[in-house]
């Protein structure tokens, strides 16, 4: 953990925290993900039911370790195609984001219909409907130059619904889709001008391809942006190996943000693993040893489902 053994880190802390709460507070943006490549029905309800098979994933990501009031996300997802055809995809999220005295809970329910525009391109679009909640306990923060009044206007349990909508181009090389997973701008409350909790719509737009090097290695590079009002674009650049369809490599970096390494391994058919590790390009790095993310994915092929490979698509 950081001390706090002079007056210039703690001031240099209590900015930071304070900046923290101003981002989370001021203008609610969507939880952050380095691995956005397996945790895409989060960002995209277009996405659901996609993989053809019941697919559940869980997600844990821990930024900026070492420093306090840093956010903290976990994560769990789950969706499946619906009957024969496979065209109806449902699925259902949901998030716990930490950061400082700030505690949000979103949990959304996602449906999909696919139309197949040719032999090998399928069409997605999606809706997602959920709701968020919101605590903020200010006085967690302990700060001495943190005014009192600040402290007795406390943001509880206060509930935004929320709608989201996406579309997704799909073949088995690869992907494109744009999404707002958050339509409403919802204010949760504006009776004082000290702390004001709004939920503000993001627009994503991803896509990658893969390259079939040879038979054991596939290299596909993709694009994640985000934009939201009242906060810069958001560019992510990842490249990714996958080695004999078992191991995952790559690398990232986040416009202005971050670099990081990316991990993967495929235990079985049924379960994959993976890791990333970001390192900070902001002012912060001196102040924390980087983010972890740690995720896991589940796939259940039906039993009345044809053969098929549960592991590379590699999206």
């Amino acid at each position: 953990m950081i001390t706090t053994n002079n007056k210039t880190t703690k001031f240099i802390f209590a900015v930071c925290v304070l900046s923290l709460i101003s981002l989370k507070i001021n203008a609610q943006q969507d939880s952050q993900y380095t691995q956005y490549a397996y945790n895409t029905q989060t960002i995209n309800p277009a996405y659901a039911g996609s993989r053809g098979f019941l697919s559940i994933t869980s997600l844990y990501r821990t930024q900026w370790t070492g420093f306090d009031g840093a956010p903290k996300t976990i994560n769990l997802s789950a969706n499946t195609p619906l009957g024969s055809s496979e065209r109806i995809g449902i699925g259902v999220s949901a998030f716990q984001d930490a950061i400082g005295p700030a505690d949000e809970i979103n949990a959304n329910a996602d449906v999909s219909y696919t139309i197949p525009l040719n032999h090998s391109i399928n069409f997605s679009f999606g809706i997602k409907v959920g709701a968020n909640i919101l605590n903020v306990d200010y006085t967690k923060l302990n700060l001495e130059d943190l005014s009192d009044e600040l402290q007795q206007n406390n943001v509880d349990n206060k509930i935004s619904p929320n709608v989201g909508l996406g579309v997704l181009f799909v073949n088995n090389n690869w992907f494109a889709g744009a999404s707002i997973p958050n339509l409403l701008e919802t204010n949760h409350f504006d009776d004082t001008t000290i702390s004001n909790a709004a939920e503000r719509p993001s627009l994503y737009v991803l896509g990658g391809y893969v390259f079939d090097l040879n038979q054991n290695l596939k290299f596909k590079p993709s694009l994640l942006t985000k934009w939201s009002t009242g906060a810069p674009l958001a560019i992510d650049l990842s490249a990714n190996f996958l080695i004999k369809d078992k191991f995952t490599a790559g690398l990232a970096y986040r416009l202005d943000a971050a670099v990081s390494a990316l991990a993967g391994f495929q235990i079985n058919d049924k379960l994959l693993i993976g890791y990333a590790y970001d390192y900070s390009l902001q002012g912060l790095q001196n102040y924390n040893s980087g983010s972890h993310e740690v995720f896991l994915r589940f796939e259940l092929k039906r039993v009345n489902q044809k053969e098929r490979l549960v592991t590379p698509r590699f999206f």
